[in-house]
């Protein structure tokens, strides 16, 4: 049986006034996919790898003397979290504008190789003005990294396969939250080697490796389909393979940047609202999780890797929620469903705040690290795919880790010292946060609904073009 074609009208370049068909197989075009599958996903999903690897240890640290060492009090650490998510806000647009015109290779490149610097020095901060300081410089050097990833990847990948590519490129901060547990169980036993404390041998050795991972990016990663070259020349694509990979986005979206359109689109506000709302637990569970299982009476050193236990299942539920919207074309439900089971975990949490049966506690903890992000990625390839252009797509990608960065803001505080050891008013603003998410997510589903039966039933068009107004994505 012979292929399935896919064809594109192109000028002839021997006389303007020529139209060929330039053709390829459904075959040729998967097998592109899986090429880049294996090309630009892997280092993407590095690049998010050690961004969350260095934003995210420093909730190992604690476990390891870090603010008697640095000599801080908890609420003075809630305010460099603070900071670091208020550095990330502050940037993230005129990143993503940088990218725009810089391209990839360069500009996220250069970017790990900032923050990893940042990593690396910030062992050896000691008071509370180079710890602030420090924050916030890591967070004006990750600035824009996720964003640049999420609309790079939709520049490569075709809409109906962006948000299983988002879910793995989330792959690369979930596994970091997977993995850090467990690199800090063997790296802060190294405290009292050199005369440095474990938690300073922690941002020292992840630290060199972002470098290290920097250097890769820029070394490999190609600059854009049209020209899929490394900064060194090397070619992955022959002229026909760029052509498709080319053609097949340019067909299956072929819009140009209009980014006004983003800050006035009224439609993305419940998204908003439920990113910032349902990711503010994440930053607590970042930062104060291995804690909290010691707090439960288990050893401070064994707690780090307990906590990865959540951060892997959290692999598995984030990998099936993208892989589950892409199949079904339907992604505002599956991100309602990831929210009602957070919800389900943050109120058990709660209900057991005076609990004496530690492994149930840490059961329950557990399961709020598993579903605390899983609908994420899901979120925002459901935005993407309601961006009308590239140009809109790309600040739409920059305003969603804008509120998750607010999330971050937001969740630094909830958790306060006067409010230790229980946390109970901080886990009941917990549930509360999270039932917010959950209505927003509702709202956004209902608004896609209505919008769409409006449009069927009206058969409204476009003021500029006349013709049928594309329905919103689920």
């Amino acid at each position: 049986m012979a292929d399935k074609q896919v064809a594109l009208s192109v000028e002839s370049k021997g006389n303007n006034s020529d139209e060929e068909e330039f053709t390829w197989t459904e075959e040729e075009e998967k097998a592109l996919v899986r090429r880049l599958d294996l090309l630009v996903m892997p280092l993407l999903i590095l690049g998010f790898f050690f961004l969350q690897l260095d934003r995210g240890n420093i909730g190992n640290a604690l476990t390891d003397f870090f603010l008697q060492d640095v000599g801080i009090t908890q609420n003075q650490f809630n305010v460099g979290q603070q900071l670091l998510s208020l550095g990330i806000v502050l940037l993230e647009i005129p990143s993503n504008l940088v990218l725009y015109r810089v391209g990839p290779t360069l500009w996220i490149g250069s970017q790990i190789l900032a923050w990893g610097l940042v990593a690396t020095f910030q062992a050896f901060q000691k008071g509370l003005g180079p710890f602030l300081v420090t924050r916030l410089l890591l967070g004006f050097c990750e600035s824009g990294f996720i964003p640049a990833g999420l609309f790079t990847i939709t520049r490569w990948y075709k809409r109906d396969e962006t948000s299983k590519r988002f879910a793995w490129y989330f792959l690369g901060n979930m596994t970091a939250g997977a993995c850090s547990g467990i690199i800090a169980y063997g790296i802060l036993h190294m405290r009292g080697v050199k005369g440095l404390a474990g938690w300073q041998w922690l941002f020292i050795i992840e630290g060199v490796l972002t470098i290290a991972a920097g250097f890769v990016f820029i070394s490999l990663f190609p600059k854009n389909p049209a020209n899929p070259v490394t900064i060194f020349g090397y070619r992955y694509f022959s002229e026909r393979e760029s052509q498709i990979l080319q053609r097949r986005v340019t067909l299956d979206d072929p819009t140009k940047a209009e980014p006004r359109r983003t800050l006035t689109n009224w439609k993305l506000l419940p998204h908003i609202l439920l990113t910032i709302c349902g990711l503010a637990p994440a930053s607590v569970f970042m930062s104060y999780a291995p804690s909290l299982v010691v707090s439960f009476g288990f050893d401070r050193l064994q707690a780090n890797a307990m906590t990865s236990i959540g951060a892997w299942i959290l692999l598995v539920t984030n990998i099936t929620w993208g892989t589950v919207s892409d199949r079904i074309g339907a992604r505002g439900p599956m991100v309602t469903l990831g929210l009602l089971l957070l919800w389900g975990a943050a109120l058990g949490n709660r209900l057991l705040i005076e609990s004496t049966d530690r492994n149930l506690r840490f059961a329950f903890i557990t399961l709020s690290i598993a579903f605390s992000a899983n609908w994420h990625p899901t979120n925002g390839s459901w935005m993407a795919l309601n961006a009308s252009t590239a140009g809109e797509r790309s600040l739409t990608m920059a305003v969603l880790i804008m509120a998750a960065n607010t999330a971050g803001i937001v969740g630094s505080q909830i958790f306060q010292q006067a409010d230790r050891p229980l946390y109970r008013t901080g886990w009941t603003v917990i549930v509360s946060l999270v039932s917010f998410a959950l209505v927003a997510s509702v709202v956004a589903n209902a608004q896609y609904y209505f919008l769409n039966k409006r449009r069927r039933g009206t058969g409204s068009v476009t003021a500029a073009t006349g013709e049928e107004e594309t329905e919103e994505r689920r």
